[in-house]
């Protein structure tokens, strides 16, 4: 009996029974199943196609859950966030700290608890600070160094055009499966410069992403499944005013 391997279509799944039955009986040899077979087609591109294409497929849809971590400016940021063009909503760790961040238009929002707000105090009542700020969805003002900071985890545009581009000569590296789907992988210099997953079912969307220089690693999930994105309730919201504590 032939087992029929997750992920395959019932027509590869044939042909290569047909060779394993050829082979075997006939010692007939060059059958060998096309792994592009009942795919999008993108396997069969250069390299550079086909992370051009993803780029594409990741601009043309709404919405996307993206989760995995980041490595900027010395540390690094677990992201579990949604995003679509009108904003996001999601967490963020670093150095074992959480927070939620919720983007609307351009107002954006902070929620953690009281030991975040407190972490780092110097004695100038950054603590009586965190008591009022805990649990509340904070306003971050514009000019406010965490805005800068911050919103680019909640931009689709911005975080995804700057992570869908490998480094260095791009080539392919067989093919591979993200969360049981088929996948096409290109690498920026064998790796070094990144490496890319990309869907070989239904649009060629980025499924996963390892970043060059071991800058962390990302999975994309949810391509233009919409989500709610609502401000904060009035009572559930605290503008702190014009610069959030320094911690």
């Amino acid at each position: 009996m032939i087992p029929i391997s997750p992920g395959r279509s019932p027509r590869a799944t044939l042909a290569g029974a047909v060779c394993a039955l050829l082979v075997a009986g006939t010692a007939l040899t060059g059958c060998s199943e096309d792994p592009n077979e009942g795919t999008n087609g993108v396997g069969r591109l250069p390299a550079d196609q086909i992370q051009t294409k993803a780029q594409k497929a990741a601009a043309s849809v709404g919405t996307v859950r993206l989760h995995g971590s980041v490595q900027t400016s010395g540390r690094t940021y677990i992201l579990d966030m949604r995003l679509k063009e009108q904003g996001g909503i999601g967490s963020v760790s670093t150095e074992g700290e959480t927070f939620r961040l919720l983007r609307v238009g351009q107002e954006l929002y902070l929620k953690a608890d009281a030991a975040f707000w407190g972490k780092g105090d110097d004695g100038d009542g950054d603590f009586k600070a965190a008591d009022k700020l805990a649990s509340k969805y904070v306003k971050v003002p514009k000019g406010d160094p965490s805005y800068t900071k911050f919103i680019g985890f909640t931009d689709k545009s911005v975080l995804l055009g700057g992570l869908l581009t490998l480094h260095g000569k791009l080539s392919t590296d067989g093919h591979h499966e993200q969360d049981g789907v088929r996948t096409v992988r290109v690498t920026g210099d064998d790796g070094a410069g990144g490496t890319l997953d990309v869907s070989l079912e239904g649009k060629p969307y980025p499924l996963r992403l390892v970043r060059a220089g071991e800058a962390g690693t990302l999975t994309f999930s949810s391509w233009g499944s919409d989500f709610p994105l609502e401000k904060p309730a009035k009572d559930d919201t605290l503008d702190y005013g014009k610069q959030l504590p320094t911690s």
